[in-house]
């Protein structure tokens, strides 16, 4: 299960800076990616960073979960396979990208692979469970707070712990 980020968090901040200066804006410049223009480029990246105990410690104490994985520096492709155990790998099918992550990838020209090794592209943490405990681990997510709690794939065997995201960012 995936729970949304609350914006970029803290990663890829080198690229975002030369992305913003590409771009011709400021910290101060009305935010190309917010539909409504009322925020500027600075209080959106600007956002804090989610924390996700809330949300999670419910399933801990239920012992609901196998593992989770914080998606910092590294993105999902580097941060999932380190919560796995060897000769297991992941399918995700990846949500919607955010604004910001649409308009960074516009911006930048980064393909998927690299959006997804840089940022964590919508997805803040990604909880591992039992397919018979989804429904339970749901269920607590929403009280504890998660308003959208994504369906991203399954474990799989997997030669190299490898994660594969079966379709196109967008």
């Amino acid at each position: 299960l995936g729970l949304t980020s609350s914006g970029i968090h803290s990663n890829g901040f080198s690229l975002v800076r030369k992305l913003i200066q590409k771009e011709g804006l400021n910290f101060d410049s009305p935010c190309p990616w917010d539909g409504n223009g009322s925020k500027t480029v600075g209080e959106s990246l600007l956002t804090p960073t989610k924390i996700y105990v809330k949300a999670c410690m419910p399933l801990l104490k239920a012992s609901l979960l196998k593992g989770m994985a914080h998606i910092t520096g590294g993105g999902l492709l580097e941060n999932l396979p380190r919560s796995l155990p060897k000769k297991v790998g992941a399918e995700v099918t990846h949500p919607a990208l955010p604004a910001v992550f649409k308009w960074m990838q516009q911006a930048s020209g980064l393909d998927d692979t690299e959006m997804l090794r840089t940022f964590n592209c919508g997805i803040g943490m990604i909880l591992i469970l039992s397919p018979e405990n989804v429904a339970q681990a749901k269920e607590l997510l929403t009280a504890n707070g998660e308003a959208v709690v994504h369906d991203l794939g399954c474990l799989v065997e997997s030669a190299d712990g490898e994660v594969t995201v079966k379709n196109e960012l967008k």
